[in-house]
């Protein structure tokens, strides 16, 4: 299997688990994040551990759609410069996306526009699952660094679920704290 989908030049990060969530059978995390375009996010998830135990929603095509938190979800929360404005990221392996804008810390949610999941792409074998996005965020200014927090919410068949980030600053999981965005991003070197 190719983990690495979008041949992103940048490492794989490690999320961490919650201790408030059941880690079960997930071995690990990782997530490489780079910004091919200005305006673009990639993405390569990479989920090892017993695949039979954990809930991947099926494949049903690349569409837009709410609660994909509830289950099993890849994220990634990204904010422009310095404001306290930022976009939450929701890439489900069954093809749903969201993208949501926020002007500050779970205040003002919006539905921006100008975001488009241009690729999901998804593959696995017995103890590893990857999947891989490339997103357009036109919303943000383009030529600034980019702070990012990865995270991920993974559900296990017998019950439970696991809350996966780079950084938990908080006593219970909360990928929107402002501490999370550990990860900065420059804007592409020009061509």
């Amino acid at each position: 299997m190719q983990a690495r989908t979008t041949g992103a030049p940048g490492p794989l990060h490690d999320l961490i688990a919650h201790p408030a969530g059941t880690a079960g059978p997930v071995a690990g995390l990782s997530v490489s994040a780079f910004r091919p375009e200005p305006s673009v996010l990639a993405l390569d998830y990479v989920l090892s551990g017993d695949l039979f135990q954990v809930l991947v929603p099926t494949w049903t095509g690349r569409m837009r759609a709410d609660d994909l938190w509830r289950h099993t979800c890849f994220e990634a929360f990204v904010r422009a410069g310095s404001g306290p404005g930022y976009h939450e990221v929701n890439l489900s392996p069954s093809g749903e996306w969201a993208v949501y804008g926020f002007e500050a810390y779970r205040e003002g949610r919006t539905s921006p526009d100008g975001v488009e999941s241009q690729t999901l792409v998804r593959a696995s074998d017995d103890d590893q699952f990857a999947m891989t996005a490339i997103v357009r965020l036109d919303g943000l200014d383009p030529a600034v660094p980019w702070s990012i927090g990865l995270s991920a919410v993974v559900e296990v068949v017998e019950g439970g679920t696991s809350y996966w980030a780079l950084t938990h600053p908080s006593a219970s999981p909360d990928f929107h704290h402002p501490d999370s965005f550990t990860l900065t991003l420059p804007p592409p070197e020009p061509a």
